[in-house]
């Protein structure tokens, strides 16, 4: 793409500025997620690794054999926490899925030990390893993973159906995830490099922006990707969305839609609205 310049760039990836009443998304998702832990069966805080913020969530299914939905928060790799998302949950338990939520270490961390991109992807990789070895102890089947995220977390579900597992241990299965769901996901990461906010939070290098850039990988050998993104966000999230088709092809991305009417909030309280066509195609990557 060309370089604009960093205002524009600024208005494009800025979600919380463009949607004004953000903070009212993120008290409801975090209420309606404490009612959630209250009141269903859950493993919390299970720790995936010894790093910062390697736990996880598990929601189990009700019934043994289940099909696993992993799912990742957003807030550009700098803020929100697996427990505001647990809300979410109980769509997919009950339609006989168990439900893990990720937590991850988030940018910038200490000057003497800091967060990027490709540490936090490495993590989540750690996070798909344990997944795979002990989700079966909660009764679901680690042949049927399936990864969901949005936004950053979206970004993460792409990195992770085009991940060399055997490169990482090769005990690991060669397609440990099935399948992925993006919601609102970012493909190519260098736009960030120039957008203000960011800047000093992520301390992207160009290096990095192109390891962890989804639409400059290898399409995956294996998998489906659904893409989609809300039909009211900024013209750069529905361009990512188009753009990992581009990228990866429609046999690797067959689902590539804008959801009408969507902000880069609301399009997550989809995923937990019965009926919804989000919630449907996750439920079909799911069977």
């Amino acid at each position: 793409m060309t370089r604009p310049d960093p205002q524009w760039l600024e208005r494009m990836y800025n979600n919380r500025a463009l949607v004004p009443d953000h903070e009212a998304y993120f008290r409801r998702w975090a209420a309606e997620s404490a009612a959630v832990r209250a009141a269903q069966p859950c493993r919390l805080d299970l720790r995936y690794g010894e790093g910062p913020n390697e736990t996880l969530d598990i929601f189990p299914a009700a019934a043994p054999g289940a099909p696993v939905l992993v799912f990742i928060h957003g807030g550009y790799w700098r803020s929100l926490d697996k427990s505001d998302h647990s809300f979410l949950a109980p769509a997919f338990t009950r339609a006989g899925a168990c439900v893990v939520m990720l937590n991850y270490a988030l940018c910038p961390g200490p000057d003497q030990d800091p967060v990027t991109v490709p540490r936090i992807t490495l993590q989540l990789v750690r996070a798909l390893a344990w997944v795979w070895r002990h989700i079966a102890a909660h009764g679901a089947d680690p042949a049927r993973i399936s990864v969901a995220g949005h936004s950053v977390g979206g970004h993460a579900a792409a990195m992770l159906l085009s991940c060399l597992w055997q490169a990482h241990d090769p005990a690991l299965p060669r397609r440990l995830v099935r399948n992925g769901l993006s919601i609102s996901g970012l493909y190519e990461l260098a736009p960030l490099l120039r957008v203000p906010f960011l800047q000093g939070v992520l301390r992207l290098t160009p290096r990095q922006a192109r390891q962890a850039s989804p639409a400059l990988l290898p399409r995956p050998a294996a998998g489906e990707l659904y893409t989609v993104a809300g039909g009211a966000e900024s013209a750069e999230f529905l361009r990512h969305n188009r753009l990992i088709r581009e990228a990866w092809g429609p046999r690797t991305v067959p689902v590539c839609e804008p959801l009408p009417g969507l902000n880069h909030f609301s399009v997550v309280d989809a995923l937990a609205e019965p009926g919804h066509r989000l919630q449907a195609l996750a439920l079909q990557l799911l069977a």
